[in-house]
């Protein structure tokens, strides 16, 4: 799922806001990559990044790629999606939102729930410290790989 218009926009002016404010140099490489990560709703894992830029960059390196990404969620410009398959993945959609991970394939699609953003926060969870932020993750097989297309 491609993100295009006017999300993408938002989504990149953030990213420029966010890098200007902090003082930190807003490099072509940085663009690429967080365009990249931008663009789509499959919330892509860094190898894939790295080879979707290095088509427009060739001199780019996976530790540009990986470095870059790590920047940008401590800045808070990109999240990272828990572990799936073993690597990290990330989204460029910091809105409130929440995510279903097909176990067999991998993808990830975005839904949205307001009732999910105001889930009480359990007394155990709460004992364990302050809740910034909620996120549901559903898991189960996609249409596309039960076979209903």
């Amino acid at each position: 799922m491609d993100i295009g218009g006017e999300e993408l926009r938002a989504r990149v002016e953030r990213f420029t806001d966010g890098l200007k404010g902090s003082g930190i140099k807003l490099t072509h490489q940085r663009v690429e990559i967080f365009r990249e990560v931008a663009r789509t709703g499959d919330h892509p894992d860094a190898e894939t990044i790295y080879k979707r830029v290095r088509k427009r960059i060739p001199t780019i390196s996976l530790d540009t790629v990986y470095r870059t990404l790590w920047l940008l969620n401590d800045m808070g410009i990109l999240t990272t999606i828990g572990m799936q398959r073993g690597n990290v993945r990330f989204d460029a959609n910091i809105d409130s939102h929440h995510h279903f991970v097909c176990t067999r394939c991998g993808r990830i699609s975005d839904f949205t729930k307001r009732e999910f953003d105001e889930l009480e926060v359990p007394r155990e969870v709460s004992d364990m410290g302050e809740v910034a932020s909620t996120h549901v993750q559903f898991r189960g097989l996609c249409n596309r790989c039960r076979g209903n297309n």
